[in-house]
């Protein structure tokens, strides 16, 4: 997005986002811009991540899904990859007792088998840890793809068909969604995408069938509180119609 976003008038009462997904985009430019390795891009990005999480907690939004680790990013350099799930695990367990102590839950969607060891137990420890906690859920998407996703949702809904435990007539819209790594999740309100880039690149295909979208020139390493903040305002002053005509 190019022109400044708009901000909501003081005192007027505006909806708010439920749900916020972000596609963190732009820690390689960011880095190569500088002469850095990828890596540092990363580090910095974990950092913006943290900003992230800040700026829900303080706008008061109680979902926020980060997307974190593609399926497609399985096929980076060897040690970009294993830089950047480090960075991960180092930043589960250096910060999560704090997260718990400020009411955050974590939850990760995604292929969690392809994870290495260390990670994966970080990522359910901080799971189990935090379940009780209801003031923000982080769902971290990571080694995740939205058509994986669907293709893995097909797959349970046939099995379960085959052997009888559905009925292929009955199923629906709300069947199909029972089934995927989402189901007991609100569909995101808003994504929000990092460095220009316009596009979703495999990130909850199904889920954002009605998300409103902000797309930012600003790469993800150097984002702020004050992009969520605008974000938000932007999609409180848009007009959510759901493909009905406007009344």
């Amino acid at each position: 997005m190019n022109a400044p976003l708009p901000i909501a008038a003081a005192g007027v009462p505006l909806p708010t986002a439920r749900h916020v997904a972000i596609i963190m985009d732009g820690n390689r430019r960011w880095a190569a811009r500088r002469g850095l390795p990828a890596l540092a891009g990363h580090r910095e990005g974990a950092e913006a991540a943290r900003r992230a999480v800040d700026a829900a907690l303080a706008q008061g939004v109680p979902w926020l899904t980060l997307y974190a680790f593609s399926l497609e990013n399985w096929r980076r350099p060897a040690e970009e990859v294993g830089g950047l799930m480090g960075l991960l695990r180092q930043g589960i367990e250096r910060h999560w007792t704090e997260m718990i102590r400020r009411g955050v839950r974590l939850r990760m969607i995604g292929e969690r088998d392809r994870l290495d060891r260390g990670l994966r137990e970080a990522v359910e420890r901080a799971e189990a840890s935090s379940r009780a906690n209801t003031r923000l859920n982080l769902v971290i998407a990571l080694s995740y793809g939205g058509r994986a996703e669907i293709a893995g949702a097909a797959r349970r809904i046939a099995r379960a068909a085959a052997e009888g435990r559905i009925d292929p007539d009955t199923i629906d819209e709300t069947t199909f969604a029972r089934h995927l790594e989402t189901e007991d999740m609100p569909d995101p309100d808003l994504v929000i995408r990092t460095s220009g880039e316009q596009r979703l690149s495999n990130f909850l295909l199904w889920q954002a069938a009605y998300a409103e979208f902000v797309f930012l020139d600003v790469l993800w390493p150097d984002f702020a509180q004050q992009h969520f903040a605008q974000a938000l305002s932007a999609f409180a002053l848009r007009e959510r119609r759901y493909g009905a005509r406007p009344g």
